[in-house]
Protein backbone atom coordinates (compact mmCIF):
# COMPACT_ATOMS: atom_id res chain seq x y z
CA UNK A 1 0.00 0.00 0.00
CA UNK A 2 1.12 3.32 -1.13
CA UNK A 3 1.96 5.35 2.36
CA UNK A 4 2.10 9.07 3.18
CA UNK A 5 4.98 11.19 2.30
CA UNK A 6 4.21 14.10 4.73
CA UNK A 7 1.48 16.21 6.96
CA UNK A 8 1.23 19.28 3.99
CA UNK A 9 -1.07 21.25 5.92
CA UNK A 10 -4.18 21.87 8.75
CA UNK A 11 -7.24 23.86 8.38
CA UNK A 12 -8.50 26.01 11.74
CA UNK A 13 -12.46 27.35 12.08
CA UNK A 14 -11.72 30.55 14.32
CA UNK A 15 -13.86 33.21 15.90
CA UNK A 16 -11.21 36.01 15.74
CA UNK A 17 -9.95 36.13 12.76
CA UNK A 18 -7.85 39.53 13.49
CA UNK A 19 -6.68 37.99 16.23
CA UNK A 20 -4.79 35.40 14.37
CA UNK A 21 -3.48 37.30 11.90
CA UNK A 22 -1.55 39.14 14.19
CA UNK A 23 -0.30 36.37 16.09
CA UNK A 24 0.78 35.09 12.79
CA UNK A 25 2.86 37.90 12.30
CA UNK A 26 3.79 39.29 15.45
CA UNK A 27 4.31 36.71 17.41
CA UNK A 28 4.91 33.27 14.74
CA UNK A 29 6.67 34.96 11.96
CA UNK A 30 4.39 33.58 9.35
CA UNK A 31 3.44 35.24 5.93
CA UNK A 32 -0.40 36.11 5.14
CA UNK A 33 -2.68 35.52 2.17
CA UNK A 34 -5.50 37.20 2.00
CA UNK A 35 -8.39 34.31 0.54
CA UNK A 36 -11.37 36.80 1.12
CA UNK A 37 -14.63 35.09 2.67
CA UNK A 38 -13.37 35.33 6.04
CA UNK A 39 -10.24 32.80 5.19
CA UNK A 40 -6.48 33.60 5.74
CA UNK A 41 -3.83 31.65 4.15
CA UNK A 42 -1.13 31.89 6.75
CA UNK A 43 2.37 30.73 4.94
CA UNK A 44 5.58 29.02 5.38
CA UNK A 45 7.27 28.91 2.32
CA UNK A 46 6.44 28.24 -1.56
CA UNK A 47 3.44 26.53 -0.96
CA UNK A 48 -0.08 28.70 -1.24
CA UNK A 49 -0.61 28.32 2.37
CA UNK A 50 0.21 25.74 5.09
CA UNK A 51 -2.30 26.85 7.38
CA UNK A 52 -6.27 28.35 6.61
CA UNK A 53 -7.72 29.47 9.38
CA UNK A 54 -11.50 29.91 8.62
CA UNK A 55 -14.47 32.32 10.57
CA UNK A 56 -16.18 29.30 11.96
CA UNK A 57 -17.29 28.80 16.07
CA UNK A 58 -15.47 25.70 16.29
CA UNK A 59 -11.77 27.24 17.44
CA UNK A 60 -10.33 24.04 16.96
CA UNK A 61 -8.56 22.12 14.05
CA UNK A 62 -11.37 20.66 11.25
CA UNK A 63 -9.10 18.79 8.89
CA UNK A 64 -5.28 17.44 8.18
CA UNK A 65 -3.88 17.19 4.56
CA UNK A 66 -1.43 14.75 3.62
CA UNK A 67 0.48 14.49 0.51
CA UNK A 68 1.17 11.20 -1.29
CA UNK A 69 3.47 12.24 -3.71
CA UNK A 70 2.47 11.50 -7.25
CA UNK A 71 -1.22 10.90 -8.58
CA UNK A 72 -0.25 6.95 -8.67
CA UNK A 73 0.36 6.73 -4.88
CA UNK A 74 -2.79 8.34 -4.25
CA UNK A 75 -4.82 5.95 -6.74
CA UNK A 76 -3.22 2.91 -4.67
CA UNK A 77 -3.88 4.50 -1.21
CA UNK A 78 -6.97 5.15 -1.79
CA UNK A 79 -7.94 1.20 -3.39
CA UNK A 80 -5.98 0.65 -0.02
CA UNK A 81 -8.31 2.11 2.61
CA UNK A 82 -11.34 1.24 0.92
CA UNK A 83 -9.77 -2.53 1.25
CA UNK A 84 -10.23 -1.81 4.91
CA UNK A 85 -13.57 -0.56 4.86
CA UNK A 86 -12.71 2.92 5.19
CA UNK A 87 -15.55 5.44 4.26
CA UNK A 88 -13.04 7.73 2.24
CA UNK A 89 -14.90 9.96 -0.34
CA UNK A 90 -13.50 11.94 -3.15
CA UNK A 91 -14.35 15.86 -3.26
CA UNK A 92 -15.58 17.65 -5.85
CA UNK A 93 -13.39 20.05 -8.46
CA UNK A 94 -14.60 23.02 -6.77
CA UNK A 95 -13.19 21.81 -3.29
CA UNK A 96 -9.87 20.43 -4.24
CA UNK A 97 -9.23 23.64 -6.01
CA UNK A 98 -9.97 25.47 -2.79
CA UNK A 99 -6.78 23.27 -1.45
CA UNK A 100 -4.72 24.31 -4.03
CA UNK A 101 -4.78 20.65 -5.12
CA UNK A 102 -6.14 19.09 -8.17
CA UNK A 103 -7.89 16.29 -6.77
CA UNK A 104 -9.05 15.52 -3.38
CA UNK A 105 -10.13 12.85 -1.08
CA UNK A 106 -11.57 12.74 2.70
CA UNK A 107 -12.31 10.55 5.32
CA UNK A 108 -13.31 11.41 8.94
CA UNK A 109 -10.96 9.41 11.73
CA UNK A 110 -12.68 8.37 15.50
CA UNK A 111 -12.23 11.89 17.07
CA UNK A 112 -14.09 13.82 14.16
CA UNK A 113 -11.00 15.69 12.34
CA UNK A 114 -11.45 15.18 8.39
CA UNK A 115 -8.14 13.89 6.50
CA UNK A 116 -7.75 14.77 3.57
CA UNK A 117 -5.24 13.25 1.08
CA UNK A 118 -4.07 14.53 -2.70
CA UNK A 119 -0.54 14.59 -4.29
CA UNK A 120 1.17 17.40 -4.82
CA UNK A 121 -0.41 21.07 -4.75
CA UNK A 122 -0.37 23.61 -7.17
CA UNK A 123 -0.18 27.44 -7.26
CA UNK A 124 3.63 27.25 -5.91
CA UNK A 125 5.76 30.44 -5.99
CA UNK A 126 9.43 31.21 -5.20
CA UNK A 127 8.81 34.13 -2.57
CA UNK A 128 9.92 32.33 0.43
CA UNK A 129 5.79 32.78 1.57
CA UNK A 130 6.65 36.33 2.17
CA UNK A 131 7.72 35.48 6.53
CA UNK A 132 7.67 38.33 8.28
CA UNK A 133 10.08 40.20 8.59
CA UNK A 134 10.64 39.63 12.67
CA UNK A 135 12.45 36.12 12.01
CA UNK A 136 15.90 36.19 12.55
CA UNK A 137 16.77 32.91 10.45
CA UNK A 138 15.57 31.87 7.18
CA UNK A 139 11.96 30.24 8.41
CA UNK A 140 10.55 27.26 8.96
CA UNK A 141 11.36 23.48 7.93
CA UNK A 142 8.84 21.92 5.70
CA UNK A 143 9.56 20.42 2.39
CA UNK A 144 9.72 16.69 2.29
CA UNK A 145 9.06 16.81 6.20
CA UNK A 146 5.94 18.56 5.81
CA UNK A 147 4.28 21.26 7.65
CA UNK A 148 4.59 19.90 11.33
CA UNK A 149 2.80 17.88 13.54
CA UNK A 150 -0.46 17.60 15.03
CA UNK A 151 -1.58 16.12 18.56
CA UNK A 152 -4.98 15.42 18.74
CA UNK A 153 -6.69 14.35 21.63
CA UNK A 154 -8.18 10.49 21.44
CA UNK A 155 -11.63 9.75 22.60
CA UNK A 156 -10.38 6.42 23.21
CA UNK A 157 -6.95 5.95 23.52
CA UNK A 158 -6.13 2.30 22.31
CA UNK A 159 -8.89 3.27 19.24
CA UNK A 160 -7.05 6.30 18.15
CA UNK A 161 -3.53 4.70 17.93
CA UNK A 162 -4.71 1.58 16.05
CA UNK A 163 -6.50 3.79 13.56
CA UNK A 164 -3.35 6.08 13.14
CA UNK A 165 -1.13 3.16 12.63
CA UNK A 166 -3.61 0.47 10.97
CA UNK A 167 -6.03 3.11 9.17
CA UNK A 168 -3.94 5.87 7.98
CA UNK A 169 -0.88 3.84 7.80
CA UNK A 170 1.33 6.24 9.65
CA UNK A 171 4.60 4.66 11.01
CA UNK A 172 5.49 4.09 15.03
CA UNK A 173 8.14 5.90 15.88
CA UNK A 174 7.87 5.54 20.01
CA UNK A 175 5.81 5.80 23.10
CA UNK A 176 6.20 8.23 26.30
CA UNK A 177 4.62 6.90 29.31
CA UNK A 178 5.22 9.47 32.13
CA UNK A 179 3.93 8.88 35.92
CA UNK A 180 2.44 12.32 37.05
CA UNK A 181 1.41 11.40 40.20
CA UNK A 182 1.07 7.73 41.87
CA UNK A 183 -0.64 5.23 39.89
CA UNK A 184 -1.59 8.43 37.49
CA UNK A 185 0.23 8.45 33.80
CA UNK A 186 0.21 10.67 30.93
CA UNK A 187 0.99 8.86 27.80
CA UNK A 188 1.60 9.72 24.10
CA UNK A 189 2.24 7.88 20.96
CA UNK A 190 3.69 8.76 17.96
CA UNK A 191 3.95 8.41 14.55
CA UNK A 192 5.70 9.24 11.93
CA UNK A 193 5.15 9.15 7.83
CA UNK A 194 7.38 8.12 5.05
CA UNK A 195 9.39 11.30 4.79
CA UNK A 196 11.09 10.52 8.68
CA UNK A 197 9.90 13.60 10.35
CA UNK A 198 10.22 11.83 13.54
CA UNK A 199 6.30 12.38 14.34
CA UNK A 200 3.66 13.95 12.18
CA UNK A 201 1.26 13.32 14.24
CA UNK A 202 1.12 12.01 17.89
CA UNK A 203 -2.32 11.32 19.98
CA UNK A 204 -2.87 10.61 23.72
CA UNK A 205 -5.83 10.58 25.91
CA UNK A 206 -6.91 13.25 28.50
CA UNK A 207 -9.14 15.79 29.54
CA UNK A 208 -9.68 18.44 26.71
CA UNK A 209 -11.97 21.15 25.28
CA UNK A 210 -10.42 20.92 22.10
CA UNK A 211 -9.85 18.25 19.36
CA UNK A 212 -5.98 19.59 18.86
CA UNK A 213 -4.38 19.53 21.59
CA UNK A 214 -1.10 21.75 19.82
CA UNK A 215 0.59 22.08 16.59
CA UNK A 216 4.48 21.90 16.04
CA UNK A 217 6.18 24.69 13.94
CA UNK A 218 9.71 24.23 13.32
CA UNK A 219 12.57 27.43 12.71
CA UNK A 220 15.47 26.67 10.74
CA UNK A 221 17.89 28.99 13.53
CA UNK A 222 17.11 28.18 17.09
CA UNK A 223 17.38 31.93 18.24
CA UNK A 224 14.02 32.28 16.50
CA UNK A 225 12.53 29.89 19.35
CA UNK A 226 14.05 32.24 21.99
CA UNK A 227 13.03 35.61 20.18
CA UNK A 228 9.26 33.94 19.68
CA UNK A 229 8.76 33.02 23.24
CA UNK A 230 10.05 36.66 24.21
CA UNK A 231 7.59 38.30 21.87
CA UNK A 232 4.51 36.16 23.18
CA UNK A 233 5.68 36.97 26.84
CA UNK A 234 5.97 40.81 26.41
CA UNK A 235 2.74 40.22 24.51
CA UNK A 236 0.89 38.37 27.39
CA UNK A 237 0.41 35.15 25.31
CA UNK A 238 -0.30 32.66 27.87
CA UNK A 239 2.61 30.12 28.15
CA UNK A 240 1.70 26.68 28.73
CA UNK A 241 5.29 25.06 29.01
CA UNK A 242 8.68 26.80 29.08
CA UNK A 243 11.84 26.31 27.08
CA UNK A 244 12.57 23.21 27.09
CA UNK A 245 13.45 19.55 25.77
CA UNK A 246 12.15 16.13 24.50
CA UNK A 247 13.85 13.19 25.08
CA UNK A 248 12.16 11.12 21.79
CA UNK A 249 12.67 13.77 19.09
CA UNK A 250 15.25 15.95 20.71
CA UNK A 251 13.08 19.17 19.79
CA UNK A 252 14.08 22.22 21.48
CA UNK A 253 10.63 24.54 22.21
CA UNK A 254 8.33 25.86 23.84
CA UNK A 255 4.61 26.34 24.24
CA UNK A 256 1.88 28.88 23.76
CA UNK A 257 -1.87 29.15 23.61
CA UNK A 258 -3.52 30.45 20.06
CA UNK A 259 -5.94 32.98 19.88
CA UNK A 260 -8.32 29.76 19.70
CA UNK A 261 -7.28 27.90 22.83
CA UNK A 262 -5.09 24.98 21.71
CA UNK A 263 -1.81 25.38 21.89
CA UNK A 264 1.22 26.06 19.64
CA UNK A 265 5.06 24.58 19.95
CA UNK A 266 7.51 25.98 18.52
CA UNK A 267 10.43 24.38 18.28
CA UNK A 268 13.98 23.80 16.45
CA UNK A 269 16.47 20.51 16.18
CA UNK A 270 13.72 17.59 15.97
CA UNK A 271 15.10 14.29 14.78
CA UNK A 272 14.54 12.41 10.91
CA UNK A 273 14.18 9.04 11.63
CA UNK A 274 15.71 6.36 8.91
CA UNK A 275 13.28 3.47 9.61
CA UNK A 276 16.71 1.47 8.00
CA UNK A 277 18.41 1.76 11.65
CA UNK A 278 15.55 3.38 14.11
CA UNK A 279 14.99 1.46 17.27
CA UNK A 280 11.52 2.64 18.39
CA UNK A 281 11.70 3.09 22.28
CA UNK A 282 9.80 2.93 25.43
CA UNK A 283 10.59 6.75 27.35
CA UNK A 284 9.10 7.65 31.09
CA UNK A 285 9.38 11.11 31.08
CA UNK A 286 8.10 14.26 28.68
CA UNK A 287 10.55 16.43 28.66
CA UNK A 288 14.33 14.98 29.58
CA UNK A 289 14.96 19.23 30.56
CA UNK A 290 12.50 22.43 31.19
CA UNK A 291 9.00 22.67 29.53
CA UNK A 292 8.14 24.01 32.79
CA UNK A 293 4.14 23.82 33.17
CA UNK A 294 3.04 27.12 33.91
CA UNK A 295 -0.05 26.16 36.63
CA UNK A 296 -1.84 28.80 36.17
CA UNK A 297 -2.83 27.19 32.52
CA UNK A 298 -5.31 24.59 32.43
CA UNK A 299 -5.22 22.40 29.45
Amino acid sequence: MAELQNLAYVVFAVSDLPAWRAYATDIVGLGVADLGDGRLGLRMDEHPWRILVETGADDDMTHAGWDLGSQNALDDYIVGLRAKGADVREESAACAAGRCVTRLYRLTDPNGICHEFFAGRTDLADDGGDLSPILRGPGFITGDLGIGHILPVSKDYEQGVRWYQDVLGLRYSDRIRQEIAPGVFADATFFHSASGRHHSLATGSFPSPKRLNHLMLEYRDMNDVGLACDRAKKAKIPIVLELGHHPNDQMFSFYMRTPSGFGLELGHGGLVIDDATWEPQLYDVMSDWGHARNMNMVD
